[in-house]
């Protein structure tokens, strides 16, 4: 089973080598490309305030975060819910700075030996889109995710965001070839075989459903410019 967690951080700054700490973490897990409920969400007391920039991205005050715990209060945690995991991250040199500072501190590994890889979606984003604005923003707003209800920075919120878009992004990079058992014997199916096989149901896609599913397709081919083949393919016919 493919087990990936989608992380990120909110920190009192930009410069984790100056002295800036983690006061947020947030992260969601994907169990075979599908969200589950298991998710890990701490606030930390950084032992210092937010600068004032920072403050107003996150909005997430000194006195909030007072009586929080401490990162070395919660670190066990973050590493038992990541280990052996693929970590998902949004431009993932920033947030793995501000870990393996933390980490640093506390004389543990770095937070790469703790996970089974790191996957840096903005680095993908810039392949896949060159000269584009990749920020979290821009690509919910590419690949059609609602984040009207994103006003300020939230660690848990921009994680759920970011497995959406990583979702959309990598879409089709799945395997779809099925592996079928190879038959001991090739012998015709007798009718008592036949008979005893369950009725396979066939459930029809709703109007919501088709209608969601054409809202998707027309996103991809805005997003292709128009060149999507099944587009012309209809056309011809």
């Amino acid at each position: 089973m493919s087990r990936q967690i989608i992380l990120d951080t909110e920190t009192t700054g930009l410069n984790a080598r100056l002295g800036d700490r983690i006061l947020e973490i947030g992260c969601v897990e994907l169990l075979n490309r599908r969200m589950t409920n298991n998710h890990f969400h701490r606030y930390v007391n950084p032992e210092r305030d937010s600068e004032e920039g920072a403050l107003k991205v996150h909005g997430i005050t000194s006195e909030f975060l007072a009586d929080k715990p401490k990162f070395h209060e919660v670190a066990q945690d973050l590493l038992r819910y990541v280990e052996g995991a693929e970590v998902i991250i949004h431009n993932a040199t920033f947030d793995v700075e501000f870990l393996d500072a933390e980490l640093g501190r506390l004389k543990l590994p770095l937070f790469a030996k703790h996970c089974g890889a790191i996957f840096d979606t903005l680095r993908f984003a810039r392949e896949l889109h060159p000269g584009k604005r990749n920020s979290l923003d821009a690509l919910c707003e590419r690949y059609q995710i609602d984040n009207s209800h994103r006003t300020l920075h939230g660690a848990l919120l921009d994680a759920s965001l970011l497995a959406d878009v990583y979702i959309a992004m990598t879409r089709g990079q799945d395997s779809l070839a099925i592996e079928l058992e190879v038959p001991v014997e090739n012998r015709a199916v007798t009718a008592e075989e036949l008979s005893a096989r369950p009725v396979l149901r066939v459930v029809a896609a709703s109007t919501e459903e088709l209608a969601a599913h054409e809202k998707l397709l027309d996103g991809i081919d805005k997003e292709s410019k128009g060149k999507t083949l099944w587009r012309k393919a209809v056309a011809a016919n």
